[in-house]
């Protein structure tokens, strides 16, 4: 029997839609009664940013947050469990999590999915760029896992990153989560504009290391520079765990 999967939604709203669909799409199924069961819960208004906590803009550890709704969900049977935020996987956010994941039950790291999915996916190569929030980014939360990779992270310039990357997420007139579905013209732009300076400076693969970033970048490559949807790797994952016997 196939595992039910918890999906913490509300870091934006349309990452866990979007996870919700990638998992569907990975799924391989070909009628209703074999896709795998999925609850999604999402109080955005419950879980504080997650880049303003590791700034110290906000006290609260959006952590234990995430946690408590990951126990709602596992009253209802859930046993697999995602976070489609990249940022909630510093590890001083991630911790309240991982210590409530009960035994028998699997919390999937997005971020060490990511780093084993381009070595194993692409094993020719080694410098990867990474574009996300300014959480992901001062933390350098994807060095962790993709040096035990043998990988080389590469970043934005910190000009590049301040004024084009994050306010490409968080800009309220412009940004992905203040204009998601379709996306503003300016956030796509600024975003393939960092992309393209990341391959001059001779990444060889993109991660889109933000779920709400593939709202706005859809190709899955761009001038034969892989492009790396995280949220997609997540789903992928988590169908695997989902699958595995009890």
């Amino acid at each position: 029997m196939n595992r039910i999967i918890g999906i913490v939604g509300g870091m934006g709203t349309y990452s866990g839609i979007d996870l919700l669909r990638k998992i569907a799409d990975n799924t391989g199924a070909s009628k209703d009664q074999e896709h795998l069961p999925v609850a999604m819960l999402s109080l955005p208004e419950k879980i504080l940013d997650r880049s303003e906590y590791f700034f110290g803009e906000v006290d609260d550890n959006p952590g234990y947050a995430i946690a408590e709704i990951i126990k709602e969900l596992r009253k209802i049977g859930a046993c697999v469990y995602g976070v489609p935020c990249n940022t909630a996987h510093v590890p001083e956010i991630l911790q309240p999590i991982l210590d409530i994941i009960p035994d028998g039950c699997t919390f999937v790291n997005m971020i060490r999915e990511v780093a084993a999915y381009i070595s194993n996916s692409y094993p020719d190569v080694k410098n990867v760029a990474v574009l996300g929030t300014n959480g992901v980014y001062k933390s350098r939360v994807y060095d962790i896992y993709m040096s035990e990779d043998g990988l080389n992270t590469i970043y934005p310039d910190e000009d590049s990153q301040y004024s084009m990357v994050h306010p490409a997420i968080y800009d309220r007139e412009y940004g992905i989560k203040a204009v998601s579905e379709p996306v503003s013209e300016r956030a796509r732009v600024d975003l393939l504009t960092v992309i393209r300076m990341l391959k001059a400076e001779g990444a060889q693969a993109i991660v889109l290391g933000c779920t709400e970033i593939p709202l706005a970048i859809k190709e899955k490559a761009i001038e034969y520079i892989p492009i790396i949807d995280a949220n997609n790797v997540l789903a992928r994952a988590i169908v695997r765990e989902a699958k595995k016997e009890r």
